[in-house]
């Protein structure tokens, strides 16, 4: 169902309220998300991207409900990921002629995974679409935010930015504008949007930021391609993502392992007690691999300026789920963050090796090139050295 945004810009896209997982099983999506498709209807109709694929047909038979689609006289492209192109096949068996303007990245990627030669018209940052009315599309090429062919496109007048996967979230809701959802459960999909996906290319996301603010550009909306629209205050993500940029930690310090017989969870909740002893102000959590969502608990690694991660040894080496999760954050390229290890082991000890190894060539500075590490489980004794190793972390 079409539904206006601003003048003669409507959204036509999809919620999806069962959606639970993204990028195949990689990202997790809690609360959902939603596919953001616009038409503009001026003396030029323009549709700015699709939605996922297993919506395709869906979405063309509710366009076709609000306009003819010979009408449609430009379809856009930001970005040719299938959750935003994954209509396109459908929508151009009504429309084969009407051209598609996207990067020359895009047009690669289209071609790549649909194997139809459309109609495309390759644009570049700074060149201009004109759709009447006095209105023109701006196009802004986004490389890596998150794909090669990314780009945004600025809608003059109305002064709408259509953000594609910048400033988003996985946020299913009806309500549409930033204003109308609950505050807190929208900053958390942020962050942790921001955390998991476009943490690695905060280096080009400041200068991109920088090259649009340069260009004095009104932004009076800012329309991503999941979740939400920001019209109450949009520079408010802009600044966030400023901020997130900047090799962003908290106040916090976060306990991550797994335990086969308990042993190494005994040592991490012993460790959360001696830095509660030496800083009150601290915030400390634990996470217990197993039992918590590993995209959650990135997002509290990006928040953290210190992470201890934990296993016992096992064939040498830890266990895969603490192994995976090193090399997730390894992707991530978080920077700025200290690490440490510990471990219980029963024979040869090697687990707080390996992950403090997996630690630094993630990028982050070990405070303590041994870690701690206990034989068997751990008695009292060992309990009171996994405290003193807790404070010795929080002084670091």
């Amino acid at each position: 169902m079409k539904k206006l945004i601003k003048n003669n810009v409507s959204w036509v896209g999809k919620v999806d309220w069962e959606l639970l997982k993204f990028h195949g099983d990689d990202y997790s999506t809690h609360k959902g998300s939603t596919y953001n498709s616009y038409l503009i209807e001026e003396e030029k109709t323009v549709l700015i991207d699709t939605v996922w694929m297993p919506f395709a047909d869906e979405f063309v038979e509710n366009l076709q409900k609000e306009i003819d689609l010979d009408k449609i006289d430009y379809v856009i492209a930001n970005h040719g990921e299938v959750d935003h192109s994954g209509a396109l096949p459908a929508l151009m068996k009504h429309i084969p002629n009407k051209p598609i303007y996207c990067t020359a990245n895009a047009v690669k990627s289209l071609k790549g995974q649909y194997h139809q030669d459309w109609d495309f018209h390759v644009v570049k940052t700074g060149d201009k679409l004109d759709i009447g009315n006095g209105k023109e599309l701006v196009f802004v090429e986004m490389p890596m935010l998150h794909w090669p062919d990314s780009m945004a496109t600025y809608l003059t007048k109305d002064n709408i930015l259509f953000s594609n996967d910048a400033f988003g979230q996985h946020y299913a809701t009806e309500k549409l504008f930033n204003d109308l959802v609950d505050q807190c459960e929208l900053d958390n999909e942020c962050i942790k949007y921001y955390a998991n996906i476009l943490a690695p290319f905060s280096q080009m996301l400041k200068r991109k930021l920088a090259e649009i603010i340069s260009f004095g550009l009104p932004i009076d909306m800012i329309a991503t391609s999941h979740g939400v629209i920001w019209r109450q205050n949009p520079m408010q993500i802009v600044e966030k993502y400023s901020k997130w940029a900047e090799n962003y930690q908290e106040n916090q310090i976060s306990i991550i392992y797994e335990t086969m017989w308990n042993g190494t969870k005994q040592l991490a909740e012993k460790i959360a007690e001696g830095i509660a002893i030496a800083d009150k102000d601290v915030t400390v959590k634990l996470f217990n691999l197993a039992k918590k969502d590993a995209n959650d608990i990135i997002t509290e690694v990006f928040k953290s300026k210190t992470v201890v991660m934990g296993s016992p040894t096992v064939g040498n080496g830890v266990l895969h789920s603490v192994a995976g999760f090193a090399h997730l954050m390894k992707g991530l390229k978080f920077k700025n963050k200290k690490a440490a290890a510990f471990g219980c082991y029963g024979w040869s000890g090697e687990g707080n090796k390996v992950i403090s190894e997996s630690m630094k060539d993630a990028g982050f500075e070990l405070i303590d090139e041994d870690g701690l590490k206990n034989l068997w489980n751990p008695n009292e004794s060992a309990k009171e050295e996994a405290v003193k190793f807790g404070m010795k972390i929080a002084k670091a």
